[in-house]
């Protein structure tokens, strides 16, 4: 097969399965007329790595018990040259043997939980794959929305004020968590640490609703947090595209939604069923703000991306006060709905050159990696190391005889 294969990797075990499958399916409708092949790798909600023609058709999700039945199971295996593939693990006929894939580059397409914390990225890092988007670290810190605020805090970006706190934390102590949040002050905000697309994601006037949201968000999360809501809020975003050494910032978006905060209706059902992600959201693009909060916003985008260690294209998310215009670093979204690519036609860039940027960062960045040295040429397994741990298993016991 051509070593142009191109994996856009999606679904997966998230409360945000179906939102993944919109932003791969706009992907690879965007990547048809390029040099490379493009090939599915569907990870199903029960957590099955499927592949297959099939699953490159968007009309083909209405039904997934039936489309997972056309599907073929796969996994990332190695060739007889060592080199990683994408091997479907299931014959197509009785004379026929497993189809594999040499893999240019994976597209991770994932949102929330599983695929855009790191654990995605971290096989591909085991089997020394490029892949799109920011790596291991910058993932996981960016899906932990309170480490995420800490690190900020610590360099001086403000936050809202707030807590978090574990379900076990809840279920012993619900009484001093009710005090904390009266101390804080009404209203508040409840969201899961480890979501997007603001799911779980509630507003509470009074103790009352605060116990009720707090309930329907553990079941999506153990680990929950609290803030001060900021009334009139304004939320404005903003899109970086590149790496620490080479970036540059989009325009700033508003989103507009039924009410202050956005729910997950708001960014994905504005659109009447409409198949565009996120780019289906009410928005306000370029943002009606003013020349130095669009700068402020954009500085400290590119701030925060340098300070995640975040590569790719990414999205950042602020909360201000429409009256103060006091701004707030909410969170960054290192695979960002749709890709963000709606804010780069802003600047002139189309999904289609979006995710090929995406692509050629990868791979620069996978040859970056494989040019440093990846072993110390030692051997620690030699018969003097055998004899040694030897040693070490004798002195054991001679020291429990004693």
């Amino acid at each position: 097969m051509s070593s142009r294969n191109l994996i856009v990797a999606f679904g997966g075990v998230s409360p945000e399965h179906e939102v993944s499958v919109l932003s791969a399916m706009q992907v690879i409708a965007s990547m048809k007329d390029t040099q490379f092949n493009i090939v599915p790798l569907y990870i199903s909600k029960s957590g099955r790595w499927l592949t297959g023609a099939p699953l490159l058709k968007m009309e083909n999700y209405q039904d997934l018990d039936a489309l997972i039945k056309q599907a073929t199971p796969c996994t990332f295996s190695h060739d007889e040259l060592g080199k990683a593939v994408l091997l479907e693990t299931e014959k197509r006929g009785f004379f026929s043997s497993p189809q594999s894939y040499s893999i240019h580059a994976v597209i991770p397409a994932f949102h929330g939980s599983e695929g855009e914390n790191g654990s995605f990225q971290g096989t591909c890092e085991m089997y020394n794959i490029p892949y799109a988007g920011s790596n291991v670290f910058a993932s996981s810190l960016g899906m932990d929305k309170v480490k995420a605020k800490d690190i900020c805090r610590a360099h001086g970006i403000p936050v809202v004020e707030g807590f978090d706190f574990y379900e076990t934390e809840w279920v012993n102590d619900q009484k001093s968590i009710l005090n904390i949040a009266e101390e804080l002050g009404y209203p508040v905000i409840i969201k899961p640490v480890s979501l997007g697309s603001s799911i779980g994601v509630m507003k509470a006037a009074h103790e009352d609703e605060l116990i009720d949201a707090v309930e329907t968000a553990f079941r999506y999360d153990e680990n929950l947090m609290v803030e001060k809501a900021i009334t009139p809020l304004m939320e404005i975003n903003c899109s970086v595209l590149g790496h620490a050494d080479d970036l540059k910032t989009s325009v700033c978006e508003r989103p507009l939604g039924t009410d202050e905060t956005l729910s997950f209706e708001d960014k994905y059902q504005s659109d009447n069923g409409s198949q565009k992600g996120m780019a289906s959201a009410d928005r306000e693009i370029p943002a009606d703000i003013s020349d130095e909060l669009t700068k402020n916003i954009q500085s400290l985008s590119a701030d925060i991306f340098k300070l995640f260690r975040a590569s790719g294209v990414a999205r950042l998310d602020f909360l201000i006060n429409a009256n103060s215009k006091e701004l707030y670093f909410n969170e960054i979204n290192t695979i960002p709905g749709s890709f963000s690519f709606y804010l780069w036609e802003e600047s002139g860039m189309n999904m289609q050159e979006l995710m090929l940027k995406l692509v050629d960062i990868a791979t620069k960045r996978h040859q970056k990696k494989v040019g440093r040295i990846r072993s110390y040429d030692t051997n620690l397994l030699d018969e003097k190391a055998v004899k040694g741990i030897k040693g070490l298993k004798g002195t054991k016991n001679k020291s429990s005889e004693n």
